[in-house]
């Protein structure tokens, strides 16, 4: 399936560029997301159209992220939460925790932006946390475990 990308997806593209992408990828998540349009003749004359608000758009996103970004640099944050004597915790810390914390400091940060490859937390301690903003701005921010 041929689409036209109406935003910038990592891995994929940019604005404007035309890719195939499997039927489902279209169909089911770029499509309904907006993310993209079919590449048919009527939408490629739309899109060329309306191809300076669009870019507009995402330049006006990728400022936003990058603003995010710089509040957000060698940011440290605390969680509290329950633990055993050893050190680990009764239950986890996950994104939405993580999350509540950056915004208790004063920075709005979505859950989906938080990247725990390892899974969530489960020890006190040190942690490198991963945030991604944007498909070209990712942060590190530091997280810190206490016992309760």
């Amino acid at each position: 399936m041929e689409v036209i990308l109406l935003e910038k997806i990592e891995n994929l593209g940019v604005i404007g560029d035309r890719v195939q992408v499997k039927p489902g990828f279209g169909r089911n998540f770029l499509i309904p997301q907006g993310k993209a349009a079919p590449a048919s003749a009527a939408n490629i004359a739309e899109f060329e159209a309306r191809r300076a608000e669009l870019e507009k758009a995402a330049a006006e996103s990728l400022e936003a992220a990058e603003a995010r970004r710089d509040q957000l640099e060698g940011m440290t944050v605390t969680v509290k939460a329950h633990a055993g004597e050893e050190g680990k915790l009764f239950g986890s810390v996950g994104t939405s925790e993580i999350a509540h914390a950056i915004e208790e400091a004063g920075v709005i940060v979505e859950k989906h932006e938080i990247r725990l490859p390892m899974g969530a937390f489960r020890q006190t301690g040190e942690y490198e946390v991963a945030l991604h903003l944007h498909s070209d701005v990712n942060v590190t921010v530091k997280l810190v475990i206490e016992e309760e």
